[in-house]
């Protein structure tokens, strides 16, 4: 009976992480002009691609139909030493010019483009947040055999990116938390780390699902995702990290994961001739079967948030919380944060829902009003 009951388990562990991730499809080769692909978002109806280190400083919309460019958008105070990944948020887009397969860049940036420059002209010009990391001591070049590359970047919330690093040396993936707003900064890797398996080459942030996605792939060219999910504040590995390999892809240089709906996902792969292997660029799809954020009240709790309407600060008063979420009509996460006090001043004039995240892991689910 004992023997039954684990394989039972296991059968039941294996379909679960199966089923997480199904529908695995190559839609088509990508055009010759993005064959060296490293970043995708989903925006306006459009893919938005771009290349990595050495090519143009530009921004690539992707027909997912007929797989043709669309429109190309240039940022005219960018180079791309780099490129490596791209996120959004509702106001901004951020390209990560992060890549350091050598480990001694001392120019690491991030451009912020504002989503209404960007839908109005083909030519932008971008903020620049500049980072170094506050634990790496050395920058003797040291190619692919360093701890100081990175290809992820993630939007977590109203106030963060987050950053995953590329570890050549063991595979172990640090994260780091950088501010939004333009400056420079030295960042200080998370509490949790990942032990990846591989070399980390994208990650997207779904607000519908509260998951990170991360694609990477291993030494015989076999892409996985990881799936991060139910961690505490931004530390995004502190909580449950599923590793799925993408079985029925071959020896794909995975570079770019980006959410498209609650429920489905893009993957980009980079060309590759390595030996007697060499590959076309490609656009793949998955779809998931995750649940979406509810957004009906688990528990009736003495939370109160005042002023309501409000126009500048939000204040949260009430029972003991961990975090705090607000979300537009769409539900769309706008704000993510673990204060009871809250500046919503840049957010635009409507009806939000916030949720408060309890500490006895029920939640609060009130509506405001922002003027």
């Amino acid at each position: 009976m004992k023997k039954i009951i684990i394989i039972t388990a296991f059968i039941l562990v294996t379909f679960n992480l199966i089923a997480q991730v199904a529908n695995v499809e190559e839609k088509f080769d990508l055009p010759i002009v993005l064959r060296e692909s490293s970043g995708a978002i989903f925006f306006n109806d459009k893919l938005i691609l771009h290349n990595d280190s050495g090519n143009e400083n530009k921004l690539y919309e992707l027909d997912t139909i007929s797989g043709l460019v669309s429109r190309i958008v240039t940022v005219t105070n960018a180079t791309n030493v780099d490129w490596e990944d791209i996120a959004q948020d509702e106001t901004s887009i951020y390209i990560g010019d992060i890549g350091n397969n050598s480990g001694d860049r001392t120019d690491l940036k991030i451009y912020t483009i504002n989503k209404n420059d960007y839908l109005s002209s083909s030519n932008v010009t971008a903020e620049i947040i500049s980072f170094s990391y506050s634990d790496q001591l050395d920058f003797v070049p040291n190619p692919n055999n360093t701890e100081w590359d990175a290809e992820a970047l993630i939007s977590l919330d109203a106030n963060n990116l987050i950053l995953f690093t590329k570890n050549w040396v063991n595979g172990t993936t640090k994260a780091y938390s950088i501010p939004k707003n333009s400056g420079t900064f030295t960042i200080a890797p998370l509490t949790t780390t990942l032990s990846s398996g591989g070399l980390i080459t994208g990650a997207t942030y779904n607000p519908s699902t509260g998951k990170v996605y991360s694609i990477g792939y291993n030494s015989a060219l076999q892409p996985f995702v990881w799936v991060s999910e139910n961690f505490t504040n931004n530390d995004v590995f502190s909580g449950t990290n599923t590793q799925i390999a993408l079985t029925s892809l071959e020896f794909e240089q995975a570079e770019a994961i980006t959410y498209i709906g609650a429920n489905r996902y893009f993957i980009t792969s980079e060309s590759f001739n390595i030996g007697p292997l060499s590959d076309n660029a490609k656009l793949v799809s998955f779809t998931t079967n995750d649940n979406v954020l509810s957004i009906t009240e688990k528990k009736t709790s003495v939370v109160t948030l005042y002023p309501n309407p409000v126009r500048d600060v939000l204040y949260i008063n009430g029972l003991a919380f961990t975090s705090i979420e607000i979300y537009d009509t769409k539900c769309s996460l706008v704000y993510r944060g673990y204060n009871e006090k809250i500046n919503v001043s840049a957010l635009n004039q409507g009806i939000y829902l916030v949720k408060v995240n309890l500490k006895d892991a029920t939640y609060n689910l009130k509506k405001i009003i922002k003027y």
